[in-house]
């Protein structure tokens, strides 16, 4: 039977036990967390799920070094040490005494709640530049996290088959039908992706990953998103695919309607991992739908861990029918957009990219961007004349018609957004479109000259580097395409966007 915490948690929830100081408790599934001051104090639950024991003081304990020592080298102003809660002489408790430890804590920097992801989203403040940089911020999470040698069909395997023998005992918060149709899915999906995940563990895609990556666990310090309370408790579970560790991130933010900043998530993720994790979205649909059935699992046992069954219940179905969602993607398809400089391509592109093919949505591929990684060059460095010479422009077209091919091949729709002046690249953009057997849409943005040069002259912190002479060079030479839908971009971007869904009929 697990262990009786009342008394640790009656003691923590004390103001007197923290200097006077209002005291918050938060509860979870798996801990109590008690804020107070400038101090964030965490103990585990005492409960034992089948993925998950926490049930005796000394595993307590283990877990909490365990996190302390994941945590800390990746979100060091966060995480302090972990002390005993221990009986006084007097027989009260005290923190950090040198007596009998009666629970195990641990203690971190407090920061303000309102600097969560999850709390900057419901504000609707997770602008775009945020969601690129917290792409930007799990990439570089994995580049840092240590490879491990896994069988990636086997681990996804293992939980799915978790997921089962937990949803045979949640029919009353999820629904029977539901879950019956997600085991008929997952299997389908598991057979069929094998080869695919246990190929991707062989090239190093599996890592010591977060394990539990979504907007509550990530907070903006400094102006830039940190990831902290990374899954400790099982290292099986924990050593994932890095796609599947971002999946829980893109799925969290589809969930909260954020379509446009998923996908910008993502593509951020994919750009700075330079193509090599594109072939891999084959998988993505599946590790969502996976994500999601995880999520539903985790509102009922803490309705049931709270007494608050009713709503966590019904978010738990909520997130059951995403995951259903998500296993019944469509086929791909390729968008081009193009036009001069200046007509608003990347955010008409970005716009679309949720609208666009099965979720989370298309893949957005810049020319701006690829021309500057190719260069080796940051997206903000002005590049030299000669990396816009006829040989660097054909690398740049061929670079983004070898990725939208690997995306396309993998079931990703794909915006590639370049401005396609020569008759040449579109030409190129159609075998492609052919070859690969998908719908193809092309639209072509239209404005003054003068209009475009202002706008180009106006601009700062972008990757493109065009500027009115090379507007008006464009307008010069462009040939502009016969049989691309053709859209007046003079106006704001809601308008060329309303006008654009017009001609996609989206």
């Amino acid at each position: 039977m697990p262990d009786d915490q009342s008394e640790a948690i009656t003691y923590l929830s004390d103001p007197a036990s923290h200097g006077g100081a209002d005291v918050k408790h938060l509860q979870t599934h798996g801990a109590h967390v008690f804020l107070a001051g400038e101090t964030a104090y965490k103990i585990k639950r005492a409960v034992a799920y089948d993925y998950m024991d926490f049930s005796t003081l000394s595993l307590r304990e283990a877990m909490l070094r365990r996190e302390f020592d994941l945590n800390r080298p990746t979100a060091p102003q966060i995480y302090r040490d972990v002390c005993p809660l221990t009986r006084s002489p007097e027989g009260g408790l005290e923190l950090g005494g040198t007596g009998e430890p009666v629970e195990w804590v641990l203690r971190m920097t407090r920061f303000p709640q309102e600097n969560e992801l999850s709390a900057i989203a419901e504000r609707g403040e997770l602008d775009d530049a945020l969601a690129q940089d917290l792409g930007q911020a799990v990439h570089d999470y994995h580049a840092q996290s240590p490879r491990r040698e896994a069988d990636g069909a086997q681990l996804m395997a293992d939980i799915v088959t978790e997921l089962e023998t937990a949803f045979a005992g949640m029919s009353d918060e999820l629904g029977a039908d539901r879950a019956d149709r997600f085991r008929i899915l997952a299997r389908e999906r598991q057979a069929a992706l094998a080869p695919l995940m246990q190929a991707r563990g062989v090239r190093g895609h599996i890592r010591r990953c977060h394990g539990d990556l979504h907007l509550n666990n990530i907070v903006l310090l400094d102006k830039r998103p940190v990831l902290f309370d990374a899954l400790e408790f099982d290292e099986v579970l924990g050593t994932c695919d890095v796609l599947y560790d971002l999946a829980f991130l893109i799925m969290d933010l589809r969930h909260r309607d954020l379509g446009r900043s998923a996908c910008l998530a993502l593509d951020a993720w994919l750009f700075a991992a330079a193509g090599e994790e594109d072939a891999g979205l084959a998988a993505l649909p599946y590790f969502l739908g996976i994500r999601g059935a995880i999520r539903a699992m985790v509102e009922v046992q803490t309705g049931r861990a709270t007494g608050e069954i009713s709503g966590h219940a019904e978010r738990a179905r909520g997130f059951l029918d995403d995951a259903l969602e998500s296993f019944a993607a469509g086929p791909p398809t390729l968008l081009a957009v193009g036009g001069m400089s200046g007509t608003g391509k990347t955010t008409l592109a970005r716009d679309l990219l949720p609208l666009i093919g099965p979720p989370p949505g298309a893949v957005h591929l810049r020319s701006d961007l690829e021309r500057k990684q190719l260069a080796g060059a940051d997206p903000l460095d002005r590049l030299p004349a000669d990396a816009y010479g006829a040989e660097a422009s054909g690398a740049v077209y061929c670079r983004l018609l070898s990725r939208a091919e690997t995306l396309l091949q993998a079931g990703r729709s794909v915006v590639i957004d370049a401005t396609w002046l020569a008759p040449g690249e579109r030409k190129d953009l159609a075998a492609l479109a052919r070859r690969t057997g998908v719908a193809f849409s092309a639209l072509w943005l239209e404005a003054g000259t003068a209009a475009l040069q202002a706008r180009v002259s106006a601009r700062h912190g972008d990757a493109s580097d065009a500027d009115a002479t090379v507007v008006a060079r464009q307008a010069r030479d462009a040939k502009t395409p016969e049989h691309w839908h053709h859209v007046d971009a003079t106006g704001s971007a809601e308008e060329t966007l309303r006008r654009a869904r017009a001609a996609l009929e989206l």
